[in-house]
């Protein structure tokens, strides 16, 4: 244990050092400009001088990997009690993070989930550890790919000497379904009929999209996901999920467990995933938004499923038989409220959640990420820091936020619809009409 104590002194006073020789490095800023070369002395106000990463290395060999453990062996994240927490997508990590890349057509499978080929201060220290055929190693400390040295790095932001335990950081990979009967049905009706008068049905006859599975396409499309974690894993040093969430819409059950139940994981991070309520789809009067019982849901999933604490046997949040969808605000509160409840007790670092086209925007948004549209089975990284904010006033154990509004529909399949105004229903052997609705936004507490 003395070992492992000097070690992790030894990595602190590095650190100490160099945040005193170039203060711009420092915690939330996450430069990549430090880069010790071999030969080059820094030589701080404390007269401590240090000598290459190699040398460093020789003097802590383990320091990375006493940090790693001492990230494993946190608890609750007890300093966020009382406190509000504050989101901040970190950018410079992934091509999703830059302006310049159009989402539009864009493949996580294409670019390696999107992760930028960069240094990071950490190269150097450490093994490499996971990984099988390392593909794609770039030379930056032994046997280390990208993933791994990036996972290197973000094991740092979250031990460093300098965090006091307020600020946490964790890659969230958020997973859209594949394609389910709904955008299959949006397809042929096209979506004006689609969202005047198809989707506030259960089916045609042919095609259930009430709370709808995925299509013969979308189960591709989760193999495809799959097929691709499993590369990432074995031959990339990709790191396994701590944890797994999943929206409780059956969509996204069959797409997590498509994608993931039978991927090659260690034994202390399996494939458990948690249904929470709050990461589904934004509430609108479609059926496809509106989620089975518990009771269904337990009979369709696999046993590894498991719902999260106090998950209600029916869904207390569609209002569709009233007409009434949710609003933006109300779905941004809520995702906020689901992401406070996942940094707050989950100490996992690496976190997967298979959600929705419309849920993903949300949390993109409260994560302050650019919006970043996703195609069917489709996915994103983001490296997200969290800080607990103290003073002000503390986090509500509900959000309050204007709720759900009418919304237009047609009794049967419209003209058109007319953005801003909504749908062009027919009348018999009249003039086209414009449905109405009356905007009597409420106040829901979730």
């Amino acid at each position: 244990m003395g070992l492992a104590v000097d070690a992790l002194q030894t990595w602190c006073n590095l650190q100490t050092a160099t945040l005193n020789a170039d203060p711009g490095w420092a915690v939330g800023q996450e430069s990549s400009q430090l880069n010790l070369q071999v030969g080059a002395t820094i030589t701080t106000s404390n007269s401590v001088e240090l000598k290459t990463q190699a040398d460093l290395a020789m003097k802590a060999p383990s320091a990375l990997a006493v940090l790693g453990l001492a990230a494993a062996a946190s608890a609750r994240w007890h300093e966020a009690e009382g406190s509000t927490i504050q989101y901040t997508t970190v950018p410079g990590y992934f091509l999703q993070d830059d302006a310049a890349t159009n989402p539009s057509g864009f493949d996580y499978a294409a670019w390696n989930f999107g992760l930028l080929n960069r240094t990071y201060p950490t190269d150097g220290y450490g093994g490499g550890g996971g990984g099988g055929g390392h593909q794609g190693q770039q030379g930056h400390g032994a046997a280390s790919t990208q993933w791994q040295r990036f996972k290197r790095w973000v094991d740092y932001l979250n031990s460093n000497c300098r965090n006091d335990g307020r600020t946490r950081y964790k890659v969230l990979i958020m997973g859209r379904h594949g394609q389910g009967w709904h955008n299959a049905a949006e397809t042929f009706y096209g979506t004006p009929a689609w969202n005047c008068y198809w989707a506030e049905l259960d089916g045609n006859g042919t095609a259930t999209w009430a709370d709808p599975l995925l299509t013969p396409q979308g189960a591709a499309e989760a193999s495809r996901a799959n097929a691709y974690f499993a590369s990432r894993l074995r031959d990339h040093g990709m790191p396994a999920f701590d944890s797994y969430y999943s929206s409780p819409l059956k969509r996204c059950i069959q797409t997590a467990d498509g994608t993931f139940s039978s991927l090659d994981l260690p034994r202390n991070k399996p494939f458990r995933p948690t249904i929470k309520e709050l990461f589904r789809e934004g509430i609108s009067i479609h059926t496809c938004d509106r989620r089975s019982t518990r009771r269904e849901i337990r009979d369709f999933s696999p046993a590894s499923f498991r719902f999260e604490d106090g998950f209600a046997e029916h869904d207390e949040l569609w209002e569709g038989a009233q007409s009434k969808g949710e609003t933006d605000a109300h779905q941004r509160a809520r995702s906020k409220t689901v992401l406070d409840d996942v940094f707050a007790h989950d100490d996992g670092t690496w976190i997967s959640v298979t959600s929705h086209s419309g849920e993903i925007r949300a949390l993109l948004a409260v994560l302050g990420h650019r919006e970043f549209s996703l195609g069917t089975g489709q996915i994103i990284p983001v490296l997200v820091r969290a800080e607990a904010v103290r003073g002000g006033a503390p986090a509500p154990p509900t959000t309050s936020a204007p709720g759900f509004t009418y919304e237009a529909t047609c009794t049967a399949p419209p003209v058109t619809s007319i953005a801003g105004q909504g749908c062009v229903c027919s009348t018999t052997g009249g003039v086209p009409a414009l449905a109405s609705a009356t905007p009597t936004p409420s106040l829901r507490q979730l």
